[in-house]
């Protein structure tokens, strides 16, 4: 009976470029060629939900990367140098950001120290619930409304932090560009140029070192794959105030995100139909014959009831009864909805934003502990100021609002009735009556609204600004068409005439002439600084620690994807150790070697490398039943981390035996045993002097499967789920196997308790009903099988006992 048991098997239309197991779940997320992003679930192979590409994200998948809880998955995209964060469950964009370079590997690790301090903040990290309501959800009516913000009963933002417990995204790119985003948002630091182009990466568990596989370029021109390990000490000795700062940092730049959605819905309220009598009234102006200014056409029309021919064809033939009801109809509605948006989402948000902002302020001011991390009061109090102004801006326009709704609504009030009567038409009794106070509002109206102005004529093509709401809306950097009028505001008069308070930084600035868009820019813009500060200065102090040149670059006549090139790098979080494992085919094929360094780059490490002779002796029966013993030399196709103490390999046999593929479990412990060290000389390359590499042989036992009918070449793992994904070199076949079988009834609870995440998961995905049923059916027949065996042996048993 083979070791593995082989669970699923497809041929794929398109080929593969990259693969992840979930941390998690029986899941396995792949990209391919097309740009397109698929989750599979381990039980035949089925698709679970599929995201295809878009002009909006990209087409062009560099890497993948799963969050240590599996529930978001993150893609990097080569053709528009963003980082996409993907909601597991409803396959939904939850966040994304855009990067210098294109990225070509990236790893999402968690942190696994443990102290007091650490301890302390976990508990007491939601305070901020006590102080500041829940924000309201988005609606769901526009179409640029991120899902994040506008599903009902959960609270989005905390969805998308994951676990209090610090996360690290590591980034790396082609142009040795590497960035670390706490919890997968914001940049913790910004590490200075790693020679040559990375390959694989990974990040300590206790965050003293940063490793890293790179291609460099040899002083003859010749590309060397390299070892460069980076000392990360800052991070790790200030774990406790890093994860502080780096949740509180992602919750603004959360809320920045809250923000800008809730100011697009406000965009998308205001419609361009509002525009409409500006327009019509600069159509009249240039058409009209005579010299009269029209706020006095409508004057005359308000006070005497007399119009000229000119603006009664303007009313009756081109505004007419029924546009004048419809477009008072659209304003209204515009305007209670982006009334609503600032009062519930902008006002908000904001206080939210200065909630967290004067929070992180408080950490500045603890400068023994956050002063070495680049927290700058300074640049924190610029952006509280940047947020007050936002406010004032937000609280400016709902009175601009406010005063239009007023002023909208008596004029077409009285310009409806005014119609009416030109038309010969009943008008009805409520709106026939008048006030002295109703006819000095509407002609307050028309004078300061209905006036010409050439100015705005040679700026915006119109002689009117009637509609005074959409001017906040503009995404522009030009001064306001139509500032509000400030004249006889006695707090600005006292302010001027004050010289203390004048100049006070307790006072936001207003900005009376910029639109709501551009105060809004520029919040971001000093945030953004504020933020980048403390990745700078983290990034500055992550030095150099190791640097070893491994072999060079074989000239592969078939081209490789990226991401399933050897070396593959693994952290050891229980020995704290760095791995790696890789191959020197043009120095010695039948070999595999295995290097490791402490994640302390000052410790020692025994026995840090070591070769492993893919030489071995199978054990067979022939037809006859004669044992024997078949001697198969082996090289390695690919080589992944199954655990700590476990590879798992692809091997291929030498063409007399027909280029056999075979699927093996390689077990460290007994390689490890090695007397003999090897002595490093760093300034030759390593596969220069590997004839003194220790060498193992290759211990296999029973941990192996031929993969027959398949020309497998790759292969992706997951020891927590015990299962591989084996991958044929056209990169589109692809075969899935549970590997320790035998240990099934063993584990007990853990795997029980594993699945129910899984099942969380297929039952909110609708349609794979039918996929659902099919594994428990599989289940049950499993189950089935597995009684039919037992009894089989225990009637087998007595007989030998007869």
């Amino acid at each position: 009976m083979p070791a593995f048991r082989q669970v699923g098997e497809k041929q794929l239309p398109n080929p593969v470029l990259c693969m992840a197991w979930s941390p998690k779940r029986d899941l396995i997320a792949l990209a391919n060629t097309t740009g397109e992003l698929l989750l599979h679930r381990l039980a035949s192979f089925q698709r679970v939900w599929s995201l295809p590409p878009n002009e909006y994200t990209g087409k062009e998948i560099t890497a993948l990367a799963w969050r240590p809880d599996g529930k978001i998955l993150a893609f990097s995209l080569g053709d528009t140098k963003q980082v996409v964060l993907c909601d597991v469950e409803k396959a939904e964009i939850l966040h994304m950001f855009p990067l210098q370079s294109s990225v070509t590997c990236m790893r999402w690790m968690e942190v696994m120290e443990e102290n007091s301090a650490l301890g302390s903040f976990y508990n007491s990290e939601d305070e901020s619930k006590l102080f500041l309501p829940e924000l309201p959800t988005l609606p769901k009516s526009y179409s640029t409304t991120s899902k994040i913000f506008s599903e009902e009963k959960s609270d989005e933002i905390l969805n998308l932090l994951g676990e209090v417990r610090l996360n690290i995204l590591v980034l790396g790119g082609d142009a040795g560009s590497v960035e670390l985003y706490a919890y997968g948002m914001y940049k913790i630091a910004t590490l200075g140029e790693v020679p040559g182009r990375c390959r694989s990466l990974s990040l300590s568990g206790d965050l003293k070192s940063l490793s890293l596989i790179t291609e460099v370029q040899s002083a003859d021109g010749t590309p060397e794959i390299c070892y460069v390990q980076l000392d990360t000490g800052l991070l790790s000795d200030c774990l406790p105030e890093v994860t502080r700062m780096a949740r509180k940092f992602t919750h603004i730049s959360t809320l920045l995100q809250y923000l800008h959605l809730s100011l697009t819905c406000m965009c998308e309220a205001w419609e361009e139909i509002l525009m409409q009598m500006d327009l019509r009234l600069t159509k009249f102006v240039q058409e009209k014959n005579t010299s009269t200014q029209v706020q006095d056409e409508f004057l005359d029309l308000l006070l005497w009831g007399q119009s000229s021919p000119e603006l009664q064809a303007l009313l009756m033939n081109q505004l007419t009864v029924k546009g004048l009801k419809k477009l008072g109809q659209s304003i209204e509605s515009s305007y209670s909805s982006i009334q609503k948006l600032v009062i519930s989402h902008l006002q908000s948000g904001s206080e939210a934003l200065l909630y967290q902002l004067s929070e992180v302020r408080g950490m500045s001011l603890w400068k023994q502990k956050f002063e070495r991390l680049g927290l700058d009061s300074d640049a924190i109090d610029g952006a509280i100021t940047a947020v007050g102004s936002f406010s004032l801006k937000a609280n400016e326009l709902l009175q601009v609002i406010d005063k239009s709704m007023k002023n909208f609504k008596a004029f077409f009030r009285w310009l409806y009735v005014a119609m009416l009567r030109m038309c010969d038409e009943h008008v009805p009794p409520e709106l026939n009556k008048m006030t002295q106070k109703d006819i000095a509002f509407v002609a307050d109206f028309l004078s300061e609204h209905f006036s010409e102005n050439e100015e705005l004529f040679d700026r915006k093509g119109k002689y009117f600004n009637v509609e005074r709401v959409g001017q906040y809306l503009k995404d522009e950097d030009e001064d306001l068409v139509s500032p509000p009028n400030t004249k006889g505001n006695q707090w600005l008069k006292f302010l001027q005439e004050s010289t203390h308070l004048k100049e006070s930084p307790l006072l936001f600035p207003s900005y009376p002439q910029k639109s709501l868009h551009f105060v809004k820019r520029l919040m971001e813009n000093v945030i953004e600084h504020c933020l980048q500060k403390p990745a700078d200065v983290i990034g500055k102090s992550v030095k150099q620690a190791l640097f070893l040149p491994l072999y060079a670059v074989p000239n592969n006549s078939e081209k490789i994807p990226g991401l399933f090139e050897l070396p593959s790098l693994w952290n050891d979080k229980r020995g704290k150790m760095h791995c790696v494992v890789f191959c020197m085919p043009e120095v010695s094929p039948s070999k595999l070697y295995l290097l490791r360094k402490g994640t302390d780059p000052a410790r020692h490490v025994p026995n840090s490398l070591i070769s492993i002779d893919l030489s071995h002796y199978l054990d067979s029966t022939d037809e006859d039943g004669v044992a024997s013993q078949s001697h198969y030399v082996y090289s390695c196709l690919d080589a992944r981390f199954y655990d700590d103490e476990m590879l798992t390999v692809v091997l291929q046999g030498s063409e007399d035996r027909n280029n056999r593929r075979v699927l093996a479990q390689v077990s460290l412990a007994s390689s490890l045993n090695c007397e003999t060290e090897f002595c490093w000389e760093p300034s030759v390359r390593l596969d220069q002097q590997c004839s003194t590499i220790p060498c193992q042989g290759l211990v296999l036992g029973n941990q192996w499967r031929e993969l027959e009918n398949m020309k497998a070449q790759f292969v992706a793992v997951n020891g927590i789920r015990k299962v591989a994904c084996v991958l044929s070199s056209n990169l589109r076949h692809i075969r899935v196997f549970e590997m320790d079988v035998e240990d099934e009834d063993d584990e007990g609870a853990d795997s029980q308790n594993a699945r129910t995440d899984q099942d969380g998961l297929e039952t909110t995905i609708s349609s794979q009903g039918p996929v659902q049923e099919s594994l428990e059916s599989e289940g049950e027949s499993r189950e089935q099988e597995e009684d039919v065996f037992q009894k089989s042996e225990e009637l087998l048993q007595s007989q030998e006992a007869l």
